[in-house]
This record gives C-alpha cells, sequence and structure tokens, in this order.
C-alpha cells in the first residue's frame, strides 16, 4: 500500500491569461526594437542608438523575469500525518541566530528572537540554539544569560496558552489583557517578568556595563577580560542552558533547549568572511555539542511567528517519496513594521508569492540568508546521489565523559582564526566565502550539486521582522544586495556558467535576475535623463502620434505596468503602495544599484575591499514618527540624494521648458513627435512630488538639505549643456 504523501505540490491558476499577456508584451518588445533598427535618424544618431541600446536591455531583462513567472507553484504540508507516522520521534534541530553589532541590533531585540526560537511546538531535548556574536560583546552574553532565567517561564507560559507569537516582545505589544482574573494573573505577572529583564538590559546597553554583581552568577563574563575588544578577541564558547542537564529544566520541571553563547576568535591580522565565516563556524562548534541533522538560520531581527513551524519543514524532508532530493527549506522574510503603503518599496508580497514559487516551479528557490532550514550534510558539500539516504538520529544525545567545560574547550578550538587554513571551508565545505550575498551563491552551488529546495509560505508567517525604516537604510541594504549578486555575477560562480549543464537555463535564468541588478542602473539612468533632455531640446526620440508604431510602445508600457499593479494588488499592497513601489523601483536603480555595481568592479579591481555593513534596525523617534506618517526621510547631504535630486529637478525643468517650446511654436502639440516624451517626463514629475516637496516645502528635519538643491540645480545647468548628438 502506497504511503500517504506528508506535502503536496499544486499549480498556481490563472497562467493562461498570464501567459497570453507575455506573449503580446513580447511580440511589442520586438516592434519596439524593431522600430528603432529601421528608423535612425541622420540628427541625433548617438542619443537613438543609446536607446535602442537601452531598450535592447530592457527588452533582455524582461525576458529574464519571466522565468519566475511561468509556472509557480504553492506547497501543502500535512503535520497530522507526520504526527501520526512520527509522533515525538523527530529529528534534532540546530537553530542559528547570527548577530553582529549591539548598537545596531540591540541586545532586548536579540534575545525576544533566541527566546521565539526556543519556545516551538517541537520537543525541547531536540531543540539547540546558538547565538553567534561578531560583535564579541559582553552586553549580549549578559542578555543572553537573563533570557535563561525567564526562558524557565515563558516556555510554560506558551504551551500552556498556545500563544501565537512567541516572541515576548511581539506578543505583549500585540495581545490584549485576557478578561479571566486567573489568566490575567498569570498574564500580568509574565509581563512583568519581561519588562523587567528588558529594562535591565536596556540599562546595560545604556550604560555600555554589565553590573560586578552578575558577572559573579556564571563562569562566562570572565572570558572579557582586558584588552578585549570587537575585532581582537579570543574565541569564546559558553554553553548557557544545557539541555542534557537534566536539573537545568523551566520552573514545571520541564527540560529546557540547549542555549549556546558563540563569538568566534578574531584578530585583525586575519580576515574573518562576515555573516559566512560565522556560520561556517556554527557549523563545526555546534558539530561538537548537538550535531543535528537539521540546521535553521534566522537573523537576530527575524522572529518566530509560528510555532508548528519545524513540523511544518519536517513534512519536505520526512517525505518517503521527495524527502530524499530536498537540500533545504526557505521560508519567506516578513517585516512587520511596514506601513500601509509602503513608503520605501520594501514590501515582499510579490517577491514571495510570485517570484519564489515560481523559482520552486524551476527547481527550488534561492537561498536568501535568513528562515532557511539546511540539512547539516548538504551544507557541509555533499552532492546529489539517488541513494542516498539521511540518519536522522545523529545528534549527540549526551556527553559521554567530557565535562561541559571540556565541550567548551574543544568547541573553541574550532572557532580559531588559523582553524580553516588550508582547508576547502568557504569554498567545498560550508557557505561559501568571496560574496557579499553568501547566501544566493551557496543556494546556486547546492543545486548545481544536484539537490533540490523546496518554499515554504503556510498561511501564517513563519518568521517576521524588521524592516528599513529610512530611506538612507532602504538604500543601504539594497546596495549590500547588489554587490553580493553582481559579484557572482563576475565570477566563476556566474549562473550561465557555472550552472551550465548541471541547472536548468530556466533557474539559470532566475538567478540571473538578482544577479544583474547592477547593470540595470546604467540603462535606466539614460532613459531618465536622454527622453527629457530631447524634449525641451526638440529632438525627437519616439514615434509620432499619427504613426502606428506608437502603438507597441504604448502597449507594451500599459500592459506591463496594469499587469505588475494587478500583481501586486493581488498579493496584498495597496495602490498606492504599488506607485511608491515604482518610485522606489526607480531610485534603488539609480543609486544602490549603480554604486554597488561601481564598487563591486572596484573591488574585483583591487582598488577597494569587500565590506558588509550591518542595516540598522533602530531609528530615532522623529525618523520614526515620520515614517509611520509615510513621509520620505532625507536628512543627511548623502551623495545618493544629490543624484535622487538632479534626475527629478531635470525632468520638472524639461517638462515645464519643452511644453513652453512646443506650445510657442505654434505646431499642434497632440500630432507632434513628442507626445510620448510627454508622457515619460510628466510621470516622472508625478511620480517624484514627494522629492520636490522635501526640497522646497518641507521644514522637518526629514527634509533634503538645501546644500543638496544647490549641488542637483548645478548639475541640472550642465545636463542641459549636453548635446544629443
Amino acid at each position: 500500500m502506497e504511503m500517504e504523501r506528508l506535502f503536496a505540490t499544486e499549480k498556481v491558476g490563472g497562467r493562461t491569461l498570464y501567459k497570453l499577456q507575455a506573449v503580446t508584451v513580447f511580440l511589442g518588445i520586438c516592434l519596439v526594437l524593431c522600430y528603432r533598427v529601421t528608423h535612425i535618424p541622420a540628427a541625433g544618431t548617438a542619443a537613438w542608438l543609446g536607446m535602442l541600446a537601452a531598450e535592447l536591455w530592457f527588452g533582455f531583462y524582461w525576458i529574464l523575469t519571466q522565468s519566475v513567472r511561468w509556472r509557480p507553484i504553492r506547497r501543502r504540508t500535512f503535520k497530522d500525518r507526520l504526527a501520526a507516522r512520527y509522533g515525538e520521534r523527530l529529528p534534532c534541530v540546530d537553530i542559528f541566530v547570527c548577530t553582529a553589532d549591539p548598537r545596531l541590533e540591540p541586545p532586548s531585540l536579540v534575545v525576544a528572537t533566541v527566546l521565539s526560537l526556543m519556545a516551538y511546538n517541537y520537543p525541547p531535548e531536540k531543540l539547540n540554539v546558538y547565538l553567534s556574536d561578531d560583535g564579541c560583546s559582553i552586553l549580549n552574553f549578559y542578555a543572553l544569560w537573563e533570557a535563561s532565567s525567564f526562558a524557565k517561564h515563558w516556555l510554560p507560559f506558551c504551551r500552556r496558552n498556545n500563544i501565537e507569537p512567541r516572541s515576548p516582545a511581539a506578543y505583549f505589544a500585540q495581545s490584549d489583557k485576557p478578561n479571566d482574573p486567573q489568566a490575567l494573573e498569570e498574564w500580568s505577572f509574565v509581563k512583568d517578568l519581561y519588562e523587567e529583564m528588558t529594562e535591565r538590559i536596556d540599562s546595560a546597553f545604556r550604560s555600555d556595563n554589565v553590573p560586578e554583581e552578575i558577572k559573579a552568577n556564571h563562569k562566562g563574563f570572565s572570558e572579557w577580560g582586558t584588552g578585549v575588544t570587537s575585532k581582537d578577541h579570543q574565541p569564546i564558547v559558553q554553553v548557557v542552558i544545557d539541555g542534557k542537564d537534566r536539573d537545568a529544566g523551566d520552573n514545571e520541571g520541564n527540560v529546557l533547549p540547549t542555549l549556546v553563547y558563540m563569538a568566534r576568535e578574531k584578530r585583525p591580522q586575519y580576515h574573518h568572511n562576515f555573516k559566512a565565516g560565522a556560520v561556517n563556524t556554527l557549523i563545526r562548534v555546534s558539530s561538537v555539542i548537538s550535531n543535528s541533522p537539521i540546521i535553521l538560520i534566522v537573523d537576530c531581527d527575524m522572529y518566530s511567528n509560528n510555532s508548528d513551524a519545524i513540523r511544518d519543514e519536517m513534512c519536505f524532508f520526512l517525505d518517503e517519496e521527495m524527502g530524499h532530493k530536498i537540500a533545504f527549506v526557505q521560508n519567506p522574510q516578513n517585516y512587520n513594521n511596514m506601513t500601509k503603503n509602503n513608503i520605501y518599496g520594501n514590501s515582499s508580497n510579490v517577491f514571495n508569492q510570485v517570484e519564489l514559487r515560481g523559482f520552486d516551479g524551476l527547481g527550488g528557490p534561492l537561498y536568501i540568508g535568513t528562515g532557511c532550514f539546511h540539512r547539516r550534510e548538504i551544507l557541509c558539500g555533499r552532492r546529489f546521489t539517488n541513494d542516498y539516504k539521511e540518519d536522522w538520529d545523529r545528534g549527540i544525545k549526551e556527553k559521554g565523559n567530557m565535562s561541559i567545560d571540556q565541550v567548551e574547550e574543544k568547541a573553541k578550538s574550532l572557532a580559531t582564526c588559523i582553524y580553516e587554513h588550508n582547508t576547502q571551508w568557504g569554498n567545498e565545505i560550508g557557505v561559501t566565502y568571496g560574496s557579499a550575498a553568501e547566501d544566493i551563491i551557496t543556494g546556486l552551488i547546492i543545486h548545481c550539486r544536484g539537490w533540490i529546495s523546496v518554499f515554504n509560505n503556510p498561511p501564517r508567517a513563519v518568521f517576521t521582522g524588521v524592516g528599513p525604516t529610512t530611506l538612507a537604510h532602504t538604500i543601504q541594504q539594497h546596495k549590500k544586495w547588489c554587490e553580493g549578486v553582481f559579484s557572482i555575477f563576475l565570477s566563476k560562480y556566474c549562473p550561465f556558467i557555472f550552472g551550465n549543464g548541471n541547472i536548468s537555463l530556466q533557474l539559470q535564468m532566475a538567478y540571473s535576475i538578482y544577479s544583474l541588478w547592477a547593470p540595470n542602473s546604467l540603462p535606466t539612468l539614460y532613459y531618465l535623463i536622454i527622453p527629457s533632455i530631447g524634449l525641451l531640446k526638440c529632438i525627437p526620440l519616439f514615434p509620432e502620434i499619427t504613426s502606428l508604431w506608437i502603438m507597441p510602445y504604448i502597449y507594451v508600457s500599459v500592459v506591463a505596468n496594469i499587469y505588475s499593479a494587478y500583481e501586486a494588488l493581488l498579493h496584498g499592497d495597496t495602490l498606492k503602495g504599488w506607485w511608491n513601489g515604482q518610485r522606489m523601483w526607480m531610485i534603488r536603480r539609480i543609486t544602490s544599484y549603480l554604486n554597488g555595481g561601481i564598487d563591486t568592479v572596484r573591488n574585483m579591481l583591487g582598488l577597494s575591499k569587500m565590506g558588509c555593513p550591518v542595516s540598522p534596525k533602530v531609528s530615532g523617534e522623529g525618523e520614526l514618527k515620520r515614517y509611520e506618517q509615510e513621509i520620505m526621510e532625507f536628512g543627511s547631504s548623502s551623495p545618493e540624494y544629490v543624484i535622487i535630486a538632479t534626475i527629478a529637478l531635470l525632468n520638472l525643468v524639461c517638462l515645464v521648458g519643452g511644453l513652453c517650446r512646443i506650445l510657442t511654436s505654434g505646431e499642434n502639440m497632440p500630432l507632434n513627435g513628442f507626445f510620448l516624451h510627454v508622457v515619460l517626463c510628466g510621470l516622472l514629475v508625478v511620480i517624484n512630488i514627494p522629492i520636490y516637496e522635501a526640497m522646497f516645502l518641507r521644514k522637518d528635519r526629514g527634509r533634503i538639505p538645501f546644500s543638496v538643491t544647490l549641488i542637483s540645480i548645478g548639475f541640472v545647468m550642465l545636463a542641459l549643456f549636453v548635446p544629443l548628438l
């Protein structure tokens, strides 16, 4: 008798209408290019050929984006079947939480995430939570020590009341007081404990000091002696809760998950490979403490929002028919602090609901760095074979003859700077080095080794975190991502080269959508500048409105944007949110992707060093208030803001000047060759209205500084003297 599957795979509906739209848009793109090639003018030839090059690129890139929209699928798990088949005989799981800087990622935020991960609806003796602190901060260790005490109350409270989410910060911020007096008493007691713990952690953070009387409570505090800094220190591994110690239970006598603090050794003369180096060290350290077959990697700001998530993932790994082929299960990255209209375009709805599902239909989603469950063996370099069989019973259940101190010392020896020298770590083993997008490149390599991955997006979000709340943070985050993915495309791991013969062409195309963010900046800049200047100087670069050749331009633009808006609305965005997303699409291309591409090339030429800045998780009070009011935040004289302001001003000047010239020339405007110029330039002016407000109308601290406005005016004046040859 055939065993029932633990998960189902379903095709996403509505593809026939989509494919019809895509085919007609493709034909429209071909007609646009045909017009460009067959109507090269005698005057303005260079500008015309530049438009041809830009449109060729946009057409090519549009084709790439169709790879993840052609046959998306969705997955559905059956946890009841898992329970009936396995009960509590489930694999052990090691959970890695990564943090790097307590100033940007406050310790109270970090421990709220850790507590949510400790509180999974899963056998606690099979959970092992590791915090990697790349800032080697005694404040993070202190926060973890405080969390270990609070967990004795928090975990039983979660179990008894079956609460969601299990991050105490998120739960108490969202939940109302219970009506039942007995439940209210318990709720208030636990809430008071949490607030007192948070206040102690925040107080230590503000004073940058842990009280001496507290340091006597755990031997781990002695690791922070004289001379320890964030960039120069010995390896530190401390088991804060030993889940194998039956005396270390919660206040109801139940076992607690193992909780471990790790700060790998750092020395100025050794490169530490950023997050990739931290994860690889965690893989080794955990191998001598718990050695679970499944590893979950989570960023410190992405708390668990679904207590049944691990059981969900096990439906994929333990499925008898397909489980042995699955290397990792990727969950979407959701944010709980998005404004209603998505002011900075950081909503991931379309990416999660459309693009990742499209990846899943091609062999599996890419690894996006957080919220991902990996098989340990595969993450460590194992290639796919049909006879592969996982040892689900692996995992260190007893310490054997070693004391906890001996285990820690052994783990420390695996966290030194020199351990990886002359080894395959970061190359064939573990997360791959050499890119700021270590997650993407690692996932690509795993796919090329023959494995598939799965995208899991249950009705209740698995993880929820904090998204950027300022324009500067958004630009910085996308610049970091752009540098990472573009460096992959320019390396031996280029999807079209490394993936050739190993993965399908469609999956190669899908990976390249993100790898080619940087080159998108140049044709976008060209299209934002040259047609506007052409309008001002009365040099036509589009067909006349009376010509049939105008139809493919209108059709492609209108249909593509209507479908984009439909896609956004269908998956939870507002119409204004979609419009804000279009503005941010433009801003990211001319700032994040432009600078990211330049820095990547500089890095490859040895003119600069690769960096991996941490995105701040906190904002000032004024910034946060403007974010909640959906007012764009500028406030500094950033070079990126000069680019944004210059493009906005240029289009305003060209629209006004061009219309004045056309209207005063006596020509009938609708019949001349500048209709599309006016439409394009006019749309750019409308979409940049928040930029003009920030330059000329606003008085708050988030406005564009006057110095930026002056510099932008200067660049606009220079641009107007550029001849369109």
